[in-house]
């Protein structure tokens, strides 16, 4: 089984920082991309960023130029940094990813528990 357990999450006044991570543990043979959802109350939850295993990234619109997100591939972790956050921000953040088990043959997607970022005016 593998498990994504995300870290990071707070209370942050707008224009402050958060730095979000995401490590995925169990019988991991291969991750393809890993990457942030986010989900505010009474929305869908919507792409915040992604990264593949080949370095390509995606970023929702309306996060460009504010989070970065990175990977270590040998620790299986993922990390959003999050710059300038704004009070629309606020939700709870899901780690995504899709991965190759140990002597498995198809690939399955995963999901953390969530974090909850608040932004404060």
């Amino acid at each position: 089984q593998v498990q994504l357990v995300e870290s990071g999450g707070g209370l942050v006044q707008a224009g402050g920082s958060l730095r979000l991570s995401c490590a995925a543990s169990g019988n991991i043979f291969s991750i393809n991309v890993m990457g942030w959802y986010r989900q505010a109350p009474g929305k869908q939850r919507n792409l915040v960023a992604r990264m593949y295993s080949d370095g390509s990234l995606d970023y929702a619109d309306s996060v460009k130029g504010r989070f970065t997100i990175s990977r270590n591939n040998a620790k299986n972790t993922v990390y959003l940094q999050m710059n300038s956050l704004k009070p629309e921000d606020t939700a709870v953040y899901y780690c995504n990813a899709d991965v190759l088990t140990v002597g498995g043959i198809r690939w399955y997607n995963y999901w953390g528990q969530g974090t909850q970022v608040t932004v404060s005016s």
